[in-house]
């Protein structure tokens, strides 16, 4: 592993782990004290890694477990996110398993709990794509595409003791139209004493946009709203979540509609930041994947698929991604 500071920004390469499998599907939050945690897959591998400097330098990789046919790419891949000192990872066993399983830390990442299975009804999260995340006062949240009966639903699980246990099952939201997007991700933003915000892609009416909700205390606030003024006739699944954030206080979010990325807050209309797919966002930060490189409004960075992005506490961001079965982390400018 080695590091080196460019003149605007910090700059390090984490090696394949395996020699057979590349490293997949970067995840990072941040943590109290300047704790960054990242996971990412190679192969089976659920792999985690620490940095206690906002991010200068990483731990070497350690695995956090071996799971049966781990769903990896296209936004598939482990999940990462702090309660204040306890660290949570989840990943989707695939295979005849389907499940979302989560495991969970309460010394820093140095050792961790066997796996519980977030879904109720087995299978039923086989399709891989899930969010989750959490605020400082104990709060989790977990969401996923489910398949427990016919059409994609959008389910969730929330918790209210760092994730020590879990509610029940609960059906967020569900289409008219009998799906919701079959294969693209969900992402969720915690606003604060359990109130959390999910975004998800919809199927209605023929259209392919982007929605957003909120649920408070597990329990579904309101009407799904949809985001952005204009809409995206297709009939197919562009398998491209999106991202959302908390910007001063404000949901914002970012998210694809045919070759372009747009950011938008909930009841405005969006506004076009340039052209591209799989869109990354911390605060008013996006980063985006155009033609195999990793974009900014600022220009390219260089090589690269599959952007993750967190804010640090000086302002700055810290970003990861895929680059040739490596993984690549960057310390950039917020602003």
């Amino acid at each position: 592993m080695t590091f080196f500071l460019l003149p605007l920004f910090l700059a390090l390469n984490i090696p394949a782990v395996s020699e057979s499998a590349p490293n997949k599907q970067p995840q990072l939050a941040a943590g109290r004290d300047g704790t960054i945690a990242m996971v990412f897959g190679s192969d089976h591998a659920v792999l985690f890694s620490r940095s206690t400097d906002n991010g200068t330098t990483f731990s070497k990789p350690v695995q956090i477990a071996e799971v049966p046919a781990l769903m990896l790419g296209r936004h598939r891949g482990p999940r990462v996110a702090f309660v204040g000192k306890t660290i949570l990872v989840s990943a989707v066993a695939g295979g005849e398993q389907g499940n979302l399983l989560l495991w969970r830390s309460t010394d820093e990442g140095r050792t961790w709990g066997k796996p519980v299975a977030l879904n109720d009804v087995a299978a039923a999260a086989r399709e891989g794509l899930d969010a989750m995340t959490a605020d400082d006062s104990g709060h989790a949240a977990a969401v996923w595409l489910d398949l427990r009966q016919k059409g994609t639903r959008l389910y969730g699980t929330f918790s209210n003791d760092a994730g020590a246990t879990w509610s029940k099952n609960v059906l967020v939201y569900e289409s008219p139209d009998g799906t919701i997007c079959q294969c693209c991700h969900p992402s969720l933003a915690a606003l604060g004493n359990g109130e959390f915000a999910v975004m998800f892609r919809n199927a209605l009416g023929g259209s392919r946009d982007m929605y957003l909700l909120r649920v408070r205390d597990g329990r579904v606030a309101g009407a799904a709203q949809k985001l952005g003024t204009a809409t995206w006739k297709l009939d197919a699944c562009p398998m491209d979540g999106g991202g959302i954030a908390v910007d001063h206080g404000q949901i914002l979010t970012a998210w694809r509609r045919g070759t372009d990325i747009y950011l938008a807050h909930p009841g405005a209309k969006e506004t076009h930041i340039g052209a591209g797919m799989d869109v990354a966002l911390a605060g008013a930060f996006a980063i985006w994947n155009h033609g195999g490189s990793i974009e900014t409004k600022s220009g390219v960075l260089g090589a690269g698929t599959f952007p993750s992005v967190v804010g640090l506490p000086d302002g700055d961001v810290l970003a990861a991604w895929e680059d040739s079965g490596t993984i690549q982390v960057r310390r950039l400018p917020g602003k």
